[in-house]
């Protein structure tokens, strides 16, 4: 799953018609309305405001704004799909320039303009991460934290002291269970995981394989 990583607007012109494809990043229906209407207010003189978004896999919709029938919304929305985009809304706005495109002109228009504008923007991956608690003797919590530290698979996010240690662990979501097998391994004893929190963060693609929690820091976007 990817967004874009920046709101970006980009302009095409094809046969004398102007092409502006504007980005936007989006957690909700509504916040996506408001910016399709936010355009619409924004060129009112433009022949057209085509728009599609995609929020997650159930809420993604299309407009063709006065263009043919499947000439413009949909075209715009399978460039979205296609890069496996969410959390993202496009407008493409065209200014007429006198030479008709024809219904293939105008698909290749309007998904050529989205493409472009996604490509120039960069993509961000979204990354579900863990904080997950380990709990131990405080006497013992520093010869854990040594071994802890000989590995790369996941960070201490903190240590709280009380009557035990507790240890919390940030890491990806799906490495959990890798997690517990390389404790269990390394600690010589069964080890389950608790989960304390989880987020969604923006990661450049290549930044994906750190496990840093400092990498991620600026780049939350969702918690729950």
């Amino acid at each position: 799953m990817y967004t874009i990583r920046t709101d970006y607007r980009d302009e095409t012109v094809i046969e004398k018609s102007r092409f502006i494809c504007t980005l936007k990043k989006v957690s909700s229906e509504t916040e996506a309305q408001d910016f399709i209407k936010a355009v619409k207010k924004e060129f009112w003189d433009a022949t057209h405001n085509c728009s599609a978004y995609i929020i997650d896999e159930l809420a993604q919709r299309s407009s063709d704004d006065g263009e043919p029938s499947g000439t413009a919304g949909l075209p715009m929305l399978e460039v979205l799909r296609k890069n496996q985009l969410s959390g993202v809304a496009a407008v493409v706005t065209r200014y007429f320039g006198g030479i008709k495109l024809g219904a293939g002109g105008l698909v290749r228009a309007y998904t050529g303009s989205v493409s472009k504008a996604v490509q120039r923007c960069g993509l961000a991956r979204k990354l579900l991460m863990g904080t997950f608690a380990l709990s131990a003797d405080a006497a013992d919590a520093g010869k854990l934290l040594n071994i802890i530290y000989q590995q790369q698979l996941f960070t201490v996010a903190s240590v709280e002291y009380g009557q035990q240690a507790r240890i919390l662990l940030y890491m990806k979501q799906e490495q959990q269970d890798e997690a517990e097998r390389w404790l269990t391994e390394a600690l010589n004893m069964a080890t389950q995981l608790e989960q304390v929190g989880c987020e969604y963060v923006e990661v450049p693609a290549e930044r994906e394989k750190s496990n840093n929690r400092s990498d991620y820091e600026g780049e939350r976007k969702w918690s729950f």
